[in-house]
C-alpha cells in the first residue's frame, strides 16, 4: 500500500483525509462538510474540500481496492439510466452475492458494446471466475456473454435473483439527489469509482450480525481507512 503526499498544504493531512472521508462516506454535500468542519474550528472553503476530493480520492481509492480480499464468484450485473449534464446516460453496476461493488462504468449507450466493455472490464480486474452471472431480460447481456464464452454461467431474467444489483444503485440515487445531479461523464466516473471503493470497505449487512460483532467491524474499517490514506 503506496503512502500518500500530502506536502505542499495548507492544512494537515488529518484535517484532509477526515474532510475525504466525510465526503464518500456519507451523503454530504462540499457545503455540508465545510459547516462540519467549521463547527470544530477549522476554516475552510468548500472549494478547497473539492479540490482534495479530486485529488486525493482516487489515491486513496486504489490503496483500499489493494486491501480487499477476492470477491464471490457469484455476479449481479445492472443498468440504470441517469441525467449527466444534460444528456442520456447510462451506470453499468456489478456487485456480488455479498453486495460488494466490483466495478462501476457510465456509459452512453445501452447495447452490445456497453455490456462487452463491463465484462472484459471485470474479468481482467477481478482475481476470480465467475460461476454465475445474474442480469435482468437485456438481451446485450447474453449477445455480449456468447462472444466471451461464458453463455454457460449466465442467469437472465430473473428480477428477483438481481434485487441484489437492483438495491445497489440506491447510495448513488441518493448522491446523485444530493448533488442535483452529475455535471459530466468523466467526474461522474471518478467520484463512483471512489465511493464504490470506500462503499466496499465500511459495508456491513448490520441487520445480519450482533452489535458486538458491528463494532468490531467498524473498528477494522477504520484501521483500513487509516492505512491506506497514511501521509508519505
Amino acid at each position: 500500500m503506496r503512502p500518500i503526499s500530502f506536502k505542499r498544504h495548507r492544512f494537515p493531512p488529518d484535517i484532509i483525509r477526515h474532510a475525504v472521508w466525510l465526503y464518500f462516506r456519507f451523503t454530504l454535500s462540499f457545503r455540508d462538510v465545510e459547516e462540519m468542519l467549521a463547527q470544530r474550528g477549522i476554516e475552510v472553503s468548500y472549494e478547497t474540500i473539492r479540490c482534495w476530493t479530486v485529488k486525493f480520492g482516487p489515491l486513496i481509492a486504489r490503496n483500499l481496492k489493494r486491501r480487499r480480499s477476492a470477491p464471490s464468484p457469484r455476479w449481479h450485473l445492472d443498468e440504470v439510466v441517469c441525467n449527466i449534464g444534460g444528456k442520456r446516460m447510462y451506470l453499468w453496476r456489478a456487485v456480488d452475492d455479498e453486495g460488494e461493488v466490483l466495478d462501476v462504468v457510465v456509459q452512453k449507450r445501452r447495447d452490445h458494446d456497453a455490456a462487452l466493455k463491463l465484462l472484459k472490464r471485470l474479468l481482467r480486474n477481478q482475481p476470480v471466475k465467475p460461476e454465475v452471472i445474474v442480469t435482468d431480460g437485456l438481451a446485450s447481456y447474453g449477445s455480449a456473454l456468447r462472444e466471451l464464452g461464458l453463455d454457460g454461467v449466465h442467469r437472465p431474467g430473473r428480477l428477483r435473483e438481481n434485487n441484489r444489483a437492483e438495491n445497489s444503485h440506491l447510495p448513488i440515487r441518493r448522491r446523485e439527489r444530493k448533488m442535483q445531479l452529475f455535471k459530466s461523464q468523466s467526474s461522474a466516473q471518478r467520484l463512483l469509482t471512489t465511493h464504490a471503493s470506500v462503499y466496499n470497505t465500511f459495508y456491513t449487512q448490520r441487520h445480519l450480525i450482533s452489535r458486538d460483532t458491528l463494532r468490531t467491524f467498524r473498528s477494522a474499517a477504520n484501521d483500513v481507512w487509516t492505512q491506506a490514506s497514511a501521509a508519505a
